[in-house]
C-alpha cells in the first residue's frame, strides 16, 4: 500500500521566542518493513541550521535552530511511504524460557533485545504492571499467545478518552485510571512486559483511518498513533524478532500502519521537542493527514 502522510506543528509564542533548538521524530522508518520513497521537512521560519542524524535506537532524527526573533514555528513533514503486511513470528518458547534466556549471567552471550526489558522515564517496572498481566502470563503459556491476550484485556479494560491524560502522564498513573489515548495504553503494556522481564519497545507511527460512510477524508484529521514489539526468540534461527501489538484497537499492526520510530518510551520519540529562549506562553496545533496514493511509476517500489 502507497500511503501519504503529512505531519504540521504549530507554535504561536507570546512574548517572541528569541533563539531556539529543535529535535523531530518525523521521517518515517525505511526497511525490509516498510519503503521511505519520499520526505520532506519544511520549517517556518528558516532555521540557521538543519541537519539528520541515527539515534541510538537506528531513528532517524532531524535537529533544526533558530536565531532570529520569532512569534510562530511551523514544522510540515510530508513523506510517501510503500508499505506491506509485517512477518508474524513464530509463536516462540513460553514466556519464562523467554524471560531466562535473557536474564543476566557471567559471561553469558548479549543479546541487545535485553535493553528494552528495563524501565524508563514513563514507564518503570512495578509489582502493580507485573499484577495486571499474570492473569494473561499463566506457567508455561507460549508467549505470543499470552501477549495477544494481554492486548485484548487493555482494550477491554481501558476507556479510550482524549481529555484524561495528557503527554507527560506517567504509565503507573494511567493504569491506574484505566482511561487514557493510544500513548497510555502502549506504555501500559510495556510496563506489564516489562515487569515480568520480557523486551518491548515503543513504536511511534501512524495508522490510516476510514471517513464516515458517505463522507470524504478530511485534511489534518487524522493523529499520531503509538503501539507496542514484543521481541520473540526464534528457534529455527537462534536470534529474535519482534512482533507489533496495538492494544488500543486490539490487532496487530498491518499495511496500513506507518512506523516512524522505536524507542524505550514517548520520551525517546516525541515529535518535536526543544529548548527556547523566550516564549513563556505558547499554543500548539497539530495537523495529521493519511491517505492511500496512485504513484506514478518512478515512486512504485520495486
Amino acid at each position: 500500500m502507497l500511503l501519504r502522510v503529512v505531519h504540521e506543528t504549530a507554535y504561536d509564542y507570546a512574548p517572541p521566542v528569541r533563539t531556539a533548538q529543535h529535535m523531530a521524530h518525523l521521517k518515517p522508518a525505511h526497511d525490509d518493513r516498510q519503503r521511505l520513497l519520499r520526505h520532506r521537512l519544511e520549517v517556518l521560519p528558516a532555521p540557521a541550521q538543519l541537519s539528520e542524524a541515527l539515534d541510538v535506537f537506528g531513528n532517524t532524527r532531524s535537529f533544526f535552530s533558530l536565531q532570529a526573533t520569532h512569534e510562530r514555528l511551523a514544522v510540515r513533514a510530508d513523506s510517501l511511504v510503500a508499505t506491506a503486511v509485517p512477518a508474524w513470528p513464530q509463536e516462540g518458547p513460553a514466556w519464562e524460557t523467554v524471560r531466562e534466556r535473557l536474564r543476566y549471567r557471567r559471561g553469558g552471550g548479549f543479546d541487545p533485545a535485553v535493553e528494552f526489558q528495563f524501565g524508563s522515564a514513563y514507564v518503570p517496572r512495578h509489582e502493580d504492571f507485573a499484577a495486571y498481566a499474570r492473569p494473561s502470563f499463566t506457567p508455561g503459556r507460549p508467549l505470543l499467545e499470552a501477549a495477544r491476550e494481554l492486548m485484548a484485556r487493555i482494550h477491554q479494560d481501558f476507556r479510550y478518552e482524549v481529555q484524561a491524560t495528557d503527554a507527560s502522564t506517567p504509565a503507573l498513573q494511567a493504569l491506574a485510571l484505566r482511561r487514557g489515548v493510544c500513548q497510555d495504553f502502549a506504555h501500559v503494556m510495556l510496563g506489564c512486559l516489562r515487569s515480568l522481564g520480557l523486551p518491548a519497545r515503543y513504536v511511534s507511527g501512524y495508522l490510516l483511518t476510514a471517513p464516515p460512510p458517505g463522507r470524504t477524508r478530511l485534511v489534518g484529521s487524522d493523529a499520531s498513533h503509538a503501539w507496542v514489539s514484543l521481541y520473540v526468540p526464534q528457534e529455527d534461527t537462534g536470534s529474535g524478532a519482534w512482533a507489533e501489538l496495538d492494544p488500543t484497537n486490539n490487532r496487530a499492526p498491518a499495511e496500513d500502519y506507518v512506523r516512524l520510530a522505536v524507542g524505550r518510551d514517548y520520551a525517546d520519540v516525541s515529535p518535536v521537542r526543544g529548548v527556547i529562549q523566550g516564549g513563556t506562553r505558547h499554543t500548539l496545533r497539530v495537523a495529521v493527514t493519511v491517505e492511500p496514493v496512485e504513484a506514478p511509476p518512478s515512486e512504485v517500489p520495486s
